[in-house]
């Protein structure tokens, strides 16, 4: 008789992958996902399709596109926002085929999508970090136990843990269970985590020097990273010690896994909506840290891990490109569920979960991958960049071999046309597939859902 896997998944906000000693930082202490990507799979070239929270887990929770689901920037929720609307309420979610086949949907911490005050959909327990702004990583807050408001005080990332924890204790144990962890200690603002980690993180980077590199090319850095300038190497190491709370949350759980002898039969996976940048490129944010917006390395990379001994080849480190949609089919392959809106769906990932197992025929292997944020549109090769702006003049290529820090741009360059060209008609051909019409990230029919920034930008160059 076939036994359904419990899965357990990390989706932190704003961890990109260079914060993780797995992925070569010997700054930051993550020793329990050292210890998954030592033990496990990790993969080192996984991606966020959009470089910004809300349409990179909607991406991973539906298995498409922002030009195919519709959400294409973060979903605020300022006053006279409904912030309890449902962004996804058209699309069939990851959840909701677990529940289909029989599991136990649990959500602890952030989702992002809206229904902020509200049993998520496809989730049969949530709790969730409510809509209040701003969100401190300690101190009294108001969260949603499904419909009910609780009041929490101490550290947030702690309160996500003992949830957890709580679930495990107390699950019934007739069901597999699908269990979402969103952690948010990550996120800004850099302050306010637990001193003592902060102290042990300021002894450590003590007269460091942070990377001087400005990203060019005309684009305004975003103002709300003001104050963070002031002091970065200190916005730095509170980034590191909310790396840190996670990774021992992260611990605890395997904990208690091993404790309610669930180890051999979860599988657990840690991943992010995307990536971050603190300090380099001169940057303090993700892909609307600038105007026009960015998808520079550090913004677009994500650490994603995956641990399951007793069924994947451990003590691999895999170079394939990967993203949030090939990671939504990957999950259902682990657990054998078949989707039934596939077709329907055109997902543009495929499952990886022969390159986990390795076992024959392995996925074809991707020669690009492909990005949006509103309407800006990239291609990234194993070599090669290329960034697509509503406004021309805007466009930048970039020489990965030559120029890692994306320092030059060649686009004007007349030996690189022809590559430029081709590249732009797979841009088109990739879009033309991938999207729907009037979700598409440059139409001008998008609903205006976040007054910021960046929205005015959506709106100036999408008419």
């Amino acid at each position: 008789m076939k036994t359904s896997p419990n899965i357990l998944l990390f989706l932190t906000d704003d961890h990109a992958a260079w914060a993780c000693g797995c992925y070569g930082n010997q700054q930051v202490h993550t020793p329990n996902l050292d210890y998954l990507a030592e033990n496990g799979v990790l993969m080192l070239n996984a991606f966020s399709p959009t470089p910004v929270c809300s349409p990179a887990r909607a991406c991973l929770m539906t298995g498409r596109l922002a030009s195919q689901h519709g959400v294409h920037d973060y979903i605020g929720s300022t006053q006279g926002f409904d912030v309890d609307f449902n962004w996804v309420k058209d699309e069939t979610l990851l959840p909701e085929l677990f529940q289909q086949a029989g599991y136990e949907t649990i959500l602890i911490g952030k989702w992002h999508l809206g229904q902020e005050r509200t049993r998520k959909q496809g989730f049969d327990q949530t709790f969730s970090i409510g809509p209040d702004y701003p969100i401190l990583h300690q101190g009294p807050r108001t969260c949603f136990r499904n419909d009910t408001a609780v009041q929490n005080e101490g550290l947030l990332s702690e309160t996500f843990t003992q949830e957890a924890l709580h679930y495990l204790k107390n699950r019934s144990s007739d069901k597999p269970f699908f269990l979402v962890i969103g952690q948010y200690a990550t996120h800004s603002p850099w302050l306010g985590h637990p001193e003592p980690l902060v102290a042990s993180y300021r002894k450590k980077l003590i007269g460091s020097q942070l990377p001087e590199h400005q990203y060019p090319f005309g684009m305004l850095v975003n103002e709300a990273t003001d104050k963070t300038r002031e002091n970065p190497t200190e916005a730095l190491c509170q980034y590191y010690a909310g790396v840190t709370e996670i990774d021992n949350s992260v611990g605890t759980l395997l904990q208690e896994l091993k404790n309610q002898h669930l180890s051999d039969s979860t599988v657990v996976m840690y991943t992010s909506d995307h990536g971050l940048n603190c300090g380099q490129h001169g940057l303090w944010g993700k892909g609307n840290a600038t105007f026009p917006l960015n998808m520079v390395e550090e913004s677009i990379r994500i650490p994603l891990l995956f641990y399951a001994p007793k069924k994947f080849l451990c003590k691999q480190r895999r170079s394939e490109f990967v993203d949030h949609t090939d990671v939504f089919n990957t999950i259902l392959d682990i657990a054998g569920i078949e989707d039934p809106e596939s077709m329907d769906r055109n997902s543009p990932g495929t499952s990886f979960l022969n390159l986990l197992t390795h076992t024959s025929p392995k996925p074809k292997s991707k020669a690009m991958q492909f990005f949006e944020y509103g309407p800006v549109r990239m291609v990234r090769t194993n070599q090669y960049k290329l960034l697509i702006f509503p406004d021309d003049t805007q466009n930048l290529f970039f020489d990965l071999g030559t120029d890692p820090e994306e320092k030059i741009n060649l686009f004007e360059e007349e030996q690189h046309k022809p590559l430029i060209e081709q590249l732009k008609g797979l841009i088109d051909d990739y879009f033309s597939r991938y999207s729907i019409p009037g979700k598409e990230g440059t139409s001008p029919k998008l609903p205006q859902f976040n007054p910021h920034v960046a929205w005015d930008y959506f709106k100036e160059y999408s008419l």
